[in-house]
């Protein structure tokens, strides 16, 4: 596989892709019904998928699975995009193993995965991410509508509904971030689709984490390059 420079992880609601630049990486995330990106070779694309995206057109032999990541202590029912991210963050920020890694993986599900400073995996935890909360509101309520801008409010208590709905969301994944975090054990690392839109608020309230919205693609490249954690 040490050959192939593009790769793909299929989620549940887009598809997210990392293009080698001339040694360097690209990142862009499409809707599952949008067009492939131009200049896919298909034979030399190196992918992984925790959605419905038809494969048909991928090769078996580029696939990524857990058989292919070396973890230590890791279930066999674990999401390979869990697993790629634990992959990639051991890479990326062994030097601070003084301490354990909290991963909060803010998806379409928010996962947050703890790993200790021999790199073993501890466990998890998974609920919806922050458009899955806001959808599930606007489907299992008469009055509850999807906002038509998502942004964090400023304010602890809204008078809006809609702007009570986004800050009701974001209390409840920060609150369980901040739950499970210990500044005195952990290094956070925050990645995935929302990274960025909870990181930027979340700043204000949690002074020092790691923001790498691609580690789970880089957790497809270091595994292509052979890189390995143990």
């Amino acid at each position: 596989m040490t050959n192939i420079v593009d790769y793909l992880l299929i989620g549940n609601t887009r598809l997210h892709w990392a293009f080698n630049k001339n040694s360097s990486y690209e990142f862009c995330h499409t809707l599952v019904n949008d067009s492939l990106p131009k200049n896919i070779d298909l034979k030399k694309l190196i992918w992984a998928s925790v959605g419905k995206y038809p494969t048909n057109n991928l090769l078996i032999k580029n696939q990524v699975t857990l058989k292919d990541i070396n973890l230590k202590n890791m279930p066999h029912s674990l999401g390979i995009d869990r697993a790629l991210v634990c992959f990639a963050a051991l890479n990326m920020f062994k030097k601070n193993l003084s301490k354990n890694l909290l991963i909060v993986d803010l998806g379409t599900t928010v996962s947050i995965t703890k790993i200790n400073n021999q790199g073993n995996i501890l466990g998890g935890q998974l609920f919806p991410g922050f458009t899955t909360q806001l959808k599930s509101m606007e489907q299992s309520t008469k009055n509850l509508v999807f906002p038509s801008k998502i942004f964090i409010p400023n304010n602890k208590f809204e008078l809006s509904t809609m702007n009570s709905m986004l800050t009701g969301v974001y209390n409840s994944i920060t609150g369980a971030i901040k739950k499970s975090f210990d500044s005195a054990k952990d290094v956070l690392i925050l990645c995935g689709g929302d990274a960025n839109l909870i990181g930027n608020s979340l700043k204000k309230e949690i002074k020092n984490f790691i923001l790498e919205p691609n580690l789970v693609m880089y957790g497809m490249i270091f595994l292509d390059k052979k890189i390995d954690y143990s």
